[in-house]
């Protein structure tokens, strides 16, 4: 049923644009603090796998620039995507499977502040799915 896929998503949207929007435009959110490496929620994570997360002071290109927020949305999607039942069309299964890998690509230079809310909502979608999995598990045993 692509209205039950769907539908969640949309309803996230308004969410995201609008964090999005504040982040990118409200003067107050530029280099407000955050917790640990994040300074700056308005920017993107500063720290890449690729040197490091920091440690080897070289210039990457921007599309190299996968923090460890992005890096963790991804495992969390992956996770959540497991928890899913496998679609029935291969194709769609494929194309599932390559979207936290594509979607890290992504969020890599959005702010920092929608890559920890994405990850917080994939967190709580997991957590909330495998209450459901579990309750459903032993009301048929």
């Amino acid at each position: 049923n692509p209205l039950a896929g769907c539908l969640p998503i949309l309803l996230q949207i308004p969410v995201f644009f609008a964090l999005y929007k504040v982040l990118s435009v409200t003067i107050e959110m530029r280099h407000a603090p955050f917790y640990g490496w994040i300074k700056d929620l308005s920017a993107p994570d500063p720290y890449s796998i690729f040197n490091l997360f920091g440690l080897i002071p070289i210039d990457l290109p921007s599309f190299l620039m996968i923090g460890i927020w992005p890096l963790l949305m991804g495992a969390t999607m992956i996770l959540q995507f497991k928890l899913n039942p496998t679609p029935p069309d291969p194709m769609q299964a494929k194309i599932m499977g390559m979207l936290p890998y594509i979607f890290i690509f992504l969020f890599a230079r959005f702010a920092a502040g929608l890559v920890i809310y994405w990850t917080c909502n994939n967190i709580l979608s997991i957590a909330q799915q495998w209450i459901i999995i579990k309750k459903t598990a032993s009301s048929n045993n």
